[in-house]
């Protein structure tokens, strides 16, 4: 079916509590497995790539957009398509051309009036060319530099920046952070309930891959709505690799290796979907 248009999807899930699961697309693969995860739970998904996916590309975007597109447009599932984490401007510019419903735009790096002036440019270009838009207000830990842990979100800034910027969605931070490899993390729900309060647009959870799934379900009924995941799609898919070549250390064909990775990722989808749909 037609991809599905992001902002369109947030909106089902918020009316409905539920959360809705974005996942990081970084090879075709991923793509392949988010969506028969996806169908597997019956359930609506974000497919989203990161600018970092475009640098593992070669700067191309073009390419596994148009696969990812392509997979996603076979599925029986609504499927959106979604750039994330974009901090050059030039690539947010592209979106368009290669049928992005949404864009994260991460102004975080910046002074807080430097983010705020930069991403009211960014909501301003994405809605003349009918992209919603995501962005980002505290740092979320998990990565070196910009993102610092421990850092958390003040509700009365996230007002103001939602007024100054006209963003449709918000990422805070309230606990999680990327890149985490064992899901150990909690978050501040009370917090949570306090930023949704005082912004009229959906609250975005990054680095969730690290939460708990009654972490991740407590999130949602405080008022989370999309949910970032990434690193446990990686985990499945390594874990499924290095089991398959430590059984036969002869293996050359990658088919043999990449089928139950696939399988594996398909897994963790189906799993998180059922998990923020509160089944």
């Amino acid at each position: 079916m037609p991809l599905t248009p992001t902002g369109r999807l947030v909106a089902d899930a918020a009316a409905a509590n539920h959360g809705l699961a974005a996942f990081n697309v970084i090879t075709v693969e991923h793509a392949e497995a988010i969506v028969a995860g996806a169908e597997r739970a019956g359930l609506p998904v974000i497919l989203q790539i990161s600018q970092n996916a475009v640098k593992f590309h070669g700067g191309r975007l073009g390419p596994i957009a148009a696969a990812t597109a392509a997979v996603a447009e076979l599925s029986t599932v609504d499927c959106a398509l979604h750039l994330d984490h974009v901090e050059d401007l030039a690539l947010l510019r592209q979106a368009p051309a290669h049928r992005f419903g949404s864009v994260m735009y991460d102004g975080s790096t910046l002074p807080y009036a430097e983010n705020v002036a930069a991403t009211r440019d960014a909501a301003a270009y994405c809605h003349e060319h009918g992209l919603w838009l995501e962005s980002e207000l505290g740092e979320v830990g998990g990565k070196d530099g910009a993102h610092a842990p421990g850092v958390r979100t003040d509700p009365g800034e996230a007002r103001e920046f939602v007024a100054a910027t006209g963003v449709d969605a918000l990422a805070v931070a309230v606990g999680s952070s990327h890149a985490m490899t064992s899901r150990s993390a909690s978050l501040d729900h009370a917090l949570i309930e306090r930023i949704a309060a005082a912004v009229p647009v959906p609250l975005v959870l990054h680095g969730s891959s690290g939460v708990p799934d009654d972490e991740l379900a407590a999130a949602v009924r405080a008022g989370m709505v999309k949910i970032n995941i990434g690193t446990a799609l990686n985990i499945a898919f390594t874990g499924a690799v290095r089991t398959v070549l430590a059984g036969d250390d002869k293996l050359v064909d990658p088919r043999k290796y990449l089928v139950p990775a696939r399988d594996a990722m398909a897994d963790a989808v189906a799993h998180f979907l059922t998990v923020l749909a509160g089944r």
